[in-house]
């Protein structure tokens, strides 16, 4: 009998689990109770994000899917509590670099663009919010992204009302090595951030506004 080949969903998973070992330590500390390993919980959190459910409905699933289980070294599974606690442990800096490493599986151009988006949280539950003390109305989150392949290469995300071409410059500085041209609108458009992208050898194509200087 032929073994079953693998889905979509394993091969995620794979991929998944080897960045994250690269990305972080073992164990989150020297007192870790050392039941689940720090990758094995990064890797649920991305499979709970992928198929967009919850914590306890992941759980649910991954009990009829051994072959995953396997893949992550799980003999067991940790409670919906023990997923969220991880979550919120996790600073924005462990995901930024499996952001990073995960597009190296990509044959990316060079050629990004820097572009803004806002999203509220009006939907949000008004009781929750308030039990949870939660005041953020709104985010606005910049992605950089590889036009060829549509990878997010970087992200910035913020509570204030920064300007674009405030935010790009740490996008720039942060990810030379992967741009070779910089597409904006005219958002970005400002003299330091070609001044900046040249510095590091990137090419800005960016929209000049109407009635300004060239």
């Amino acid at each position: 009998m032929k073994p079953l080949p693998k889905s979509q969903i394993l091969r995620f998973t794979e991929k998944a689990i080897h960045l994250a070992r690269r990305a972080v330590s073992r164990y989150s500390s020297k007192f870790s109770k050392r039941r689940y390993t720090l990758p094995q919980h990064v890797v649920l959190l991305c499979l709970k994000v992928r198929k967009n459910t919850t914590y306890r409905g992941l759980l649910d699933e991954l009990i009829e899917m051994p072959r995953i289980r396997r893949v992550l070294g799980l003999a067991e599974l940790p409670a919906p509590s023990t997923l969220c606690k991880a979550f919120n442990r996790l600073d924005m800096a462990v995901w930024r670099v499996i952001l990073t490493l995960s597009t190296t599986l990509l044959p990316t151009s060079g050629v990004v663009g820097v572009d803004a988006s806002g999203f509220d949280r009006s939907h949000a539950s008004k009781h929750y919010t308030k039990r949870a003390e939660l005041t953020i109305q709104q985010l606005k989150m910049t992605l950089l992204v590889d036009t060829k392949v549509n990878a997010i290469l970087d992200l910035h995300v913020t509570t204030t009302r920064k300007h674009d071409s405030q935010i790009a410059p740490s996008l720039i500085k942060r990810n030379p090595e992967n741009i070779d041209v910089l597409l904006g609108d005219k958002g970005y458009d400002d003299q330091k951030i070609r001044r900046l992208a040249r510095q590091h050898k990137v090419r800005p194509l960016i929209k000049h506004r109407e009635f300004t200087s060239l």
